[in-house]
């Protein structure tokens, strides 16, 4: 018969197309051509009502034994050509984890930050203790206690940042040094006292070389026969640690209210002298306001500006450039 015949060389054929298929896609078609809808074993199927009793019980065993074989054969080779897709696609998609990874850009500390942090360091090593105190103050700290007069022009508006701070006896303002910290610090502790007060201050200050907003470092010693010669000798010290031991320093006499004798620390550095800090023995009104007395104590402080110190080890003209977001210039100081 002619169906028996035509499912005959399907039989045949189609196991040598299927085992040639490369792809899936190739795969599918053959699929469609062999047992799908325009396969000859759908229109065989399709015309067995046609046939009669005899003929179709044979022609369809003989469907069924073609349709099986053949859809077995086309889905082991599927499953093969799956497999080798999967490889390829792992092949293609592999990492090489013996490679060094993408390591994220390395951040780093400010160079303010890293300056102020050295210079508590040096004076940490010299048994310094850290203190800190809080950037609202009230005119006591900020000036009367530092004997400092209600006729100086620091107090005025011009100068300073006052604030509208609920009842408060005294004017509240933002600190306008960390010298504050010498009152508060001493009206807690009995000496000996030695600490140093790192942080941030306001004074109505903008141009190359000041900012409203910067920061100090203030230093305190008190303790008993204390000299001028000790304030030299740390302050000399602290100074060839932060910029060299050939540093050569001096000292030139000044005023500050709260210190008596006062003078400016300079510095030899790039081929001139520049100042670096003001420091000074305690005034003994400062010991009166937290009740040490002046006749069996001495003391020394010092105050620093960390900009200043940053752009006199930098060579940095313009200290709004500590402050300048741009990558360039903070990159420089990792």
């Amino acid at each position: 018969m002619e169906a028996l015949d035509r499912l005959s060389q399907l039989e045949a054929d189609a196991p040598a197309r299927i085992a040639a298929a490369s792809d899936l896609e190739s795969l599918a078609q053959i699929e469609a051509e062999t047992v799908g809808k325009r396969s000859p074993l759908l229109e065989i199927r399709r015309g067995l009502g046609s046939l009669p009793d005899d003929q179709r019980r044979e022609v369809g065993r003989r469907v069924n034994e073609v349709a099986q074989l053949l859809g077995s054969l086309i889905a082991q080779r599927r499953s093969i050509l799956e497999t080798a897709a999967m490889e390829e696609a792992l092949r293609a998609e592999e990492v090489d984890v013996t490679l060094p990874g993408r390591r994220p850009p390395r951040g780093t500390r400010h160079l303010i930050d890293s300056i102020q942090q050295e210079v508590v360091d040096i004076f940490v090593s010299m048994g310094y203790t850290v203190a800190t105190g809080p950037e609202a103050e009230t005119e006591f700290y900020n000036f009367t206690a530092l004997n400092i007069p209600y006729t100086h022009p620091s107090r005025l508006e011009s100068d300073t940042f006052y604030l509208d701070y609920g009842e408060v006896p005294e004017g509240t303002l933002l600190r306008t040094h960390t010298s504050p910290m010498q009152a508060r610090y001493m009206e807690l502790n009995r000496p000996p006292v030695y600490i140093v007060v790192p942080g941030r201050v306001f004074r109505r200050d903008s141009d190359s070389t000041h900012t409203p907003s910067f920061h100090q470092i203030e230093g305190l010693a008190v303790d008993t026969d204390i000299t001028f010669a000790d304030l030299k000798g740390t302050l000399a010290h602290f100074a060839r640690l932060f910029f060299g031991p050939d540093t050569k320093t001096k000292f030139i006499p000044h005023y500050f209210p709260f210190t008596e004798p006062s003078a400016e620390m300079h510095a030899y550095a790039d081929g001139r002298w520049l100042e670096l800090l003001g420091c000074g023995m305690v005034d003994p009104a400062v010991f009166g306001h937290v009740g040490y007395d002046p006749n069996q104590v001495t003391g020394f402080a010092f105050g620093m500006g960390v900009e200043r110190l940053a752009m006199v080890r930098h060579g940095i003209t313009d200290i709004r450039a500590l402050y300048d977001p741009d990558l360039r210039i903070l990159r420089q100081f990792r």
